[in-house]
């Protein structure tokens, strides 16, 4: 049990990079898109030996529905990295952390909506306090404060469609789980997600041929680190402590990734912006408590 806190830790705190990464990698003429599609493509190049050594028949016998739902899984994902690093153009690290992690809220309320579950009262409450601090986190950006964010507003809109397509991701895998291997379906996630951005790329006309070494190394980086083994040791994780609790660890990134942007970047918080995401992570928490309560009395 020891080390299945030690493993989630190590993969909070290697996630909370993502953003600083993704930060370098633009500053050195990287687009959104292009860190998106690179990230992905290189997870999935690196990932392929294992997948079709541990699952390759598995893949090779799936249904027309199953083949089409991982289409359907990877597309959110694409959408989740597009929108999210896109944002970082636009609005500060913390917020754009804050926001993309709402996504268990999202999949709750879509949970209600689409699979008939009822979410428990603290689900609802912690809904209310999220939505409550990312209404202080706009306001706090429009107020024209001086950080490194260029159009707030736009950024945070960004970060949020990057949380709601995550959530279609993790809903569209919920299902997909229960019929095919973690390996098989995270191969075929990223792989889809990758060709789909890749389509994006060669439409936009944008080369690779002319990015410089230090961007190809920090994608790199994005590709071994927060997407293998942070989400790796996420999955791995969740298979010794409750998905409840692995949720509720997850929101040390937001935290991380807001203390190492004003170590590099100078980004500080305005007392608004700062209640915005106190907030906010509270009622990811009030709502992540509620679903441990839940469990335990069923």
């Amino acid at each position: 049990m020891r080390w299945s806190f030690i493993v989630l830790a190590g993969a909070v705190a290697v996630v909370s990079t993502a953003s600083i990464l993704i930060r370098l990698a633009q500053a050195e003429g990287a687009s959104s898109l292009t860190i998106a599609a690179v990230r992905l493509g290189l997870a999935a190049a690196i990932l392929a030996p294992f997948a079709w050594l541990k699952a390759g028949r598995e893949i090779l016998l799936l249904g027309r529905r199953e083949l089409g739902l991982c289409l359907l899984s990877g597309m959110f994902l694409a959408m989740h990295f597009w929108t999210w690093i896109s944002s970082l153009e636009y609005t500060s690290v913390a917020s754009s952390a804050a926001l993309v992690t709402t996504n268990p809220l999202w999949v709750g309320l879509a949970s209600a909506v689409l699979l008939r579950e009822n979410p428990a009262p603290a689900a609802l409450a912690g809904i209310a306090l999220t939505v409550v601090g990312s209404v202080l986190i706009f306001a706090a950006d429009s107020g024209g404060s001086e950080r490194t964010a260029t159009n707030p507003l736009l950024g945070n809109a960004l970060a949020l469609a990057g949380a709601i397509a995550a959530s279609g991701y993790l809903l569209v895998g919920r299902g997909l789980r229960a019929r095919m291997s973690l390996t098989a379906y995270v191969w075929l996630a990223y792989t889809v997600a990758a060709m789909l951005l890749g389509v994006a790329l060669a439409a936009s006309r944008t080369s690779l041929s002319a990015l410089p070494a230090p961007a190809w190394g920090l994608m790199l980086l994005l590709a071994i680190g927060p997407q293998l083994f942070g989400h790796t040791a996420f999955n791995w994780a969740v298979r010794r402590l409750t998905a409840t609790f692995v949720a509720i660890a997850i929101l040390g990134e937001p935290v991380g990734a807001a203390l190492l942007a004003w170590f590099f970047f100078e980004e500080g918080f305005t007392a608004l912006q700062l209640a915005g995401f106190v907030i906010l992570l509270a009622g990811i928490f009030v709502a992540a408590r509620g679903e441990i309560s839940r469990a335990v009395q069923n």
